[in-house]
């Protein structure tokens, strides 16, 4: 059965929020119809790029037009204030990552949600990336045996948008979400080295350690290294993947080991031999547009969308957890 498209619309027009027009432009599950951004003549000229409506004040949109489903693509300090207007309207709700600022206003989101029975998905987009998707189903079949540790870089020069967070809420809840995704469970312990290198008022570098009982995270993010890197690394007790992030390429070595015998020791001789490489296809998309459609589709069904409020939440306690006790 063929559904009716979806009324969208983007409050903020800023990095990421031009990007969420464009898809929905070019979405069919979706309508956009108005566009909002305190910039007049930012939300006019995106306004006449995708053909819809541009307005100044959400407040005023949300009065004047017929809005299902929208993305808050605000700084982060006016999530909650905007997030629970839209949803005691009526309206579902994508929010840009992180949730909020703080526990009591990610709290208040996600029972805003309850409440007025709407959608609520965060915006944790490597989540669709078809390259982690391919990775999480891999480990899931067990391909890699018993995964022992999972090492995330995601590394670069300090980015010119970014005045309102540090680099913690800023990239590592990007794999602090990742991780416990691939782990399909919350850290038992959490700890780091945080610290101001170029930035003095803001936090720009961080290596972060999270225990899962008798399996780990290490998570590295900065923005002082000279070169844009963003990968993750798995190992396991049958073998060993590499992800890049940004190209989308997903390479995983199989282990070829025998036991053979004991030492003096008592303990197993294990001969390595070399490694079976294989290149894994992957069908590259645009993440964003994947969530954007998880999104339309949960909508639509009235499902829980892959990243819910509480994932949000989860991953934001981590967050601020590093930050307090750094």
């Amino acid at each position: 059965m063929i559904q009716t498209p979806i009324n969208v619309a983007v409050i903020g027009l800023g990095n990421m929020g031009k990007h969420h027009a464009r898809n929905y432009f070019q979405i069919d599950s979706a309508n956009l119809i108005a566009v909002c951004d305190l910039n007049e003549n930012l939300a006019k000229t995106t306004a006449k790029k995708f053909n819809c409506k541009a307005y100044a004040t959400y407040q005023e949109m949300l009065d004047n037009e017929s809005i299902q489903a929208v993305s808050i693509v605000v700084p982060t300090k006016f999530h909650a204030s905007v997030a629970i207007e839209c949803m005691k309207r009526g309206i579902d709700v994508l929010v840009e990552k992180p949730i909020a600022p703080t526990i009591q206003e990610a709290e208040e989101i996600i029972q805003s949600a309850k409440e007025n029975n709407r959608i609520l998905q965060i915006g944790h987009i490597e989540r669709y990336n078809p390259a982690v998707q391919k990775l999480k189903a891999l480990l899931d079949m067990g391909k890699l045996g018993e995964v022992t540790s999972i090492i995330a870089r995601r590394v670069g020069a300090v980015p010119v948008q970014v005045r309102d967070m540090n680099v913690i809420i800023d990239l590592a809840v990007h794999d602090i979400d990742i991780i416990n995704y691939l782990y399909n469970s919350q850290p038992t312990a959490i700890g780091g080295n945080i610290g101001k290198a170029i930035i003095e008022k803001r936090e720009d570098y961080a290596d972060i350690f999270l225990k899962y009982n008798n399996k780990s995270g290490f998570i590295q993010v900065n923005w002082i290294t000279p070169v844009k890197i963003r990968n993750l690394t798995v190992t396991g007790s049958k073998g060993y993947a590499e992800l890049n992030y940004i190209t989308q390429e997903l390479v995983v070595y199989a282990s070829n080991f025998t036991k053979e015998g004991t030492d003096e020791y008592g303990d197993h001789v294990v001969k390595f031999a070399l490694a079976d490489k294989t290149i894994v296809g992957v069908e590259h998309d645009e993440p964003l547009k994947l969530e954007l459609e998880d999104f339309l589709e949960s909508v639509n069904n009235r499902k829980t969308p892959l990243v819910d409020g509480i994932v949000g939440l989860q991953t934001l306690r981590i967050a601020l957890h590093l930050l307090n006790q750094g």
